[in-house]
């Protein structure tokens, strides 16, 4: 059959147009949601509460979520009453390394940037609060206590840190040094009076209509923001965060860490069936790694370990009480001690603190005790069980012959002459022969009685 040319073409024709028109629409469609991404590249998290590893952990991963997605901005909202020094820290570094600029907002009403909440305030690109909250009060809780010396170099140090943070933004460094050393704490208004913020902001359309347009020098050069009508995108928490907000609490990673103690008790008290022991080498490690994420003292621990060890000496070698008690006194010694902090919030309750002492103490003396009781007590079955106890002779003989042990008769060796019906004490068992010793002569009637 021969082809038309003309229809050919035309085919050809209408084909082309038809698959310029698909590039042209996706060409449009990926020209438009390019647009709208350049409008809604605004991300926010949520920093509401002490600041500890999981906070640390999540806001480090929202700069780097808003650095990986290109974002103009990312928003902190924030609202802390402070935190470990470290996470603060952490976060700070975090955020002055960050490509994108970073504006911590303080709010809602009623919210505050307290102590650690400060630092992480004035170390941001933007600092913002909303009506009704308060900035200040950074002085470090570790100063008090422990030596006017080493408090003082304690405040030194965070003042020039602030102070440092300050003069890097253009903020007043003399009020960053008042908060410090005085503990000064002021309302959002002032803080926009005196410089120490950037904007007053009641609303996200607000703070987003004031930062339109404003250039933000970051490590990676000057931006400009885009942010009137911008969508914003929440980063939300995820699994991870809820997993580290809770074995970072200190009471459930001493609590985590002293089940590890228990289950690998209760392990050598009934070894073989490994439950209690895979409990406890879990428990002890996700405890492990919770605490070298907190601030612990290891002198406390070491006080823990010792406690524990001289509860179980008390339990191996009686000491008549010396030893248990300094064990426990020792334990609770190191229980409180745990945390090198004073912040409240990241301090162990004493109500746990005892708790665990007493159960502790019970476990060590009852478990251990029982277990080493058992170990040491008579075996009263098995072939081991035999030694020590009585045979009868079954017939005369001069080393080695039959003797019946409890209804079953058994070969036998014995050293001396052995007359039928003797009473003969098992010495060893070899195997399936017996080593027996004259224990009492049978009369010279016994034969008759033997069978």
């Amino acid at each position: 059959m021969t082809r038309n040319p003309a229809r050919t073409i035309h085919w050809l024709a209408t084909s082309l147009a038809v698959l310029a028109l698909i590039a042209i629409i996706g060409e449009t469609h990926h020209a438009s949601a390019q647009g709208a991404n350049s409008r809604a590249n605004i991300m926010q998290v949520t920093l509401d509460g002490p600041v500890g590893p999981a906070s640390a952990d999540h806001i480090i991963r929202a700069i780097d979520q808003a650095t990986e997605n290109n974002s103009q901005l990312l928003i902190i909202r924030l609202n802390t009453p402070g935190g470990l020094d470290v996470a603060m820290r952490d976060m700070v570094s975090a955020i002055l390394a960050s490509p994108v600029p970073v504006a911590t907002w303080v709010t809602p009403s009623g919210a505050r940037a307290a102590s650690a909440g400060t630092y992480i305030l004035t170390a941001s690109h933007i600092a913002a609060m909303s009506g009704a909250t308060n900035v200040g009060s950074s002085t470090p809780v570790s100063a008090g206590g422990s030596g006017e010396d080493l408090d003082s170099k304690i405040i030194n140090d965070a003042a020039a840190y602030l102070e440092g943070l300050a003069e890097l933004r253009g903020r007043n460094v003399d009020w960053a040094r008042q908060t410090v050393t005085d503990a000064a704490n002021i309302n959002a208004t002032e803080a926009l009076q005196l410089g120490v913020i950037d904007l007053l902001a009641d609303d996200l359309q607000q703070l987003l209509a004031q930062l339109d347009g404003r250039q933000i020098e970051t490590e990676a050069g000057q931006v400009t923001l885009s942010t009137q009508g911008a969508a914003v995108e929440t980063i939300d928490t995820n699994w991870r965060y809820d997993f580290l907000s809770i074995i970072t609490n200190p009471n459930i990673a001493y609590i985590l860490m002293m089940v590890g103690v228990y289950g690998l008790i209760l392990e050598f008290y009934n070894p073989g069936g490994g439950i209690a022991g895979t409990i406890g080498i879990i428990s002890l490690l996700v405890g492990a790694y919770a605490l070298q994420l907190l601030p612990v003292s290891y002198a406390g621990l070491a006080l823990i370990v010792i406690g524990i060890a001289m509860m179980a000496f008390e339990v191996i070698t009686p000491t008549f009480g010396a030893a248990g008690v300094g064990g426990v006194i020792a334990f609770a010694l190191g229980s409180v001690m745990l945390m090198d902090t004073n912040d409240p919030a990241w301090q162990i309750s004493l109500s746990l603190v005892a708790a665990i002492t007493v159960s502790t103490g019970a476990l060590v003396i009852f478990v251990l005790g029982a277990a080493l009781k058992a170990r040491n007590a008579k075996v009263t079955t098995g072939v081991e069980a035999m030694t020590g106890e009585l045979a009868i002779a079954r017939e005369d003989f001069e080393t080695r012959g039959h003797v019946q042990h409890h209804g079953e008769i058994w070969q036998a060796v014995s050293r001396t002459p052995v007359r039928k019906g003797d009473r003969l004490q098992i010495d060893h068992v070899d195997g399936l022969t017996l080593h027996v010793s004259g224990v009492q002569t049978a009369p010279n009637d016994s034969h008759s009685n033997q069978h």
